[in-house]
């Protein structure tokens, strides 16, 4: 099976390159739709709440958006914060927008770690594991069109049963997991996996094998931080700081939250753009940035995958504050010389 190519986007429009927020919605939107025609095979989108640069907080809405303009391409969120929803309206919405889409949506699912946003949302950080574990199966068995009774510690439901259903039966559910217990959790479900790094796709299959799964039978996603430029150089001075902006984010909300599973991110250095640029090197959640001409980028994704197989490349590209013209440039770049190539290797 060939290797599953999609930009991830975030809807982000930071400071130093602030534009109206109506234009970055419909510019985002038209290049999402425009990965169709280019023969992407997935469009994903990501959430955070209450973030300065926009960051976009409301998926579903997002995902029909696109539903609405496109035919083929597949639509996942990449993840969508379950924590902070509400287990029902969130199966209401999803099956919606399957609905729209006539069978597309991906629902991808995360524990969610940045404190501010439980806050923001009244909700109290501590009890964000226990929530997920307890929305999760309900959610799956919301889908699957079961009538659900149900009394716990966040849900006390009486024959709730969804209508109208969602056109996939079952609808492909992925959990962004990082720690041993959520990637267990995970494989007892059968759900796919959301993953950033190496470490966790081998953990999970080792999961599903000890779940009594087979662990070819399931998807799991690699996000890379991908931008293509006829040069190097070009390249790096384009997404320089839009990637120090991404990195400087991340390592003040995995500091603030305090969780092992973030460790990594939150002690990690962080060059300046000035010194990105001049090195033309850098990494992201461990992996090598993958930014340069198509030829680097390539070779890049290919030692990735041969190091570490996927089924699935999130490429995170539409970088916040990057040039409007050369991320299109860059998104076309890699579907014109990059992505084939990429299909030719074996999964």
């Amino acid at each position: 099976m060939a290797i599953d190519c999609g930009f991830l986007f975030p809807f982000r429009n930071p400071d130093f390159a602030r534009r109206p927020w109506a234009e970055v919605y419909q510019t985002d939107l038209d290049l999402a739709v425009h990965t169709e025609s280019l023969g992407f095979d997935h469009v994903w989108l990501t959430e955070h709440h209450f973030v300065d640069d926009g960051y976009s907080p409301a998926l579903l809405p997002l995902a029909t958006a696109i539903a609405a303009r496109t035919t083929r391409v597949r639509i996942g969120t990449f993840v969508l914060l379950l924590p902070l929803h509400d287990t029902v309206r969130i199966a209401e919405d999803v099956a919606t927008a399957d609905l729209i889409s006539r069978g597309r949506i991906d629902l991808g699912l995360g524990l969610g770690y940045r404190v501010a946003e439980f806050e923001g949302m009244g909700r109290s950080p501590r009890e964000r594991g226990a929530r997920f574990a307890e929305q999760l199966p309900l959610l799956r068995r919301l889908l699957d069109g079961e009538t659900v009774n149900f009394e716990g510690r966040f849900h006390h439901l009486k024959d709730t049963h969804i209508m109208p259903p969602a056109v996939q039966q079952p609808l492909p559910l992925w959990v962004g997991a990082r720690g041993d217990k959520a990637l267990d959790r995970a494989a007892r479900l059968g759900c796919h996996l959301a993953g950033v790094s190496s470490e966790h796709r081998l953990r999970y299959r080792e999961a599903l094998a000890r779940n009594g799964r087979e662990p070819d039978d399931y998807h799991v996603s690699q996000m890379v931080l991908v931008y293509v430029a006829e040069t190097r150089a070009q390249a790096w001075q384009e997404a320089a700081r839009p990637v120090h902006h991404m990195l400087t984010l991340y390592r003040d909300w995995a500091a603030e939250a305090g969780d092992d599973n973030n460790d990594d991110q939150a002690t990690r250095a962080i060059a300046s753009p000035e010194q990105m640029i001049r090195e033309q090197t850098g990494t992201f959640f461990g992996e090598p940035a993958f930014i340069g001409t198509p030829d680097e980028v390539y070779e890049g994704l290919a030692g990735l995958l041969q190091r570490s197989p996927c089924t699935h490349l999130v490429l995170m590209g539409v970088l916040p504050g990057a040039p409007v013209d050369g991320t299109r440039r860059s998104v076309e770049l890699f579907a014109r010389e990059v992505m084939p190539r990429l299909k030719q290797l074996k999964n």
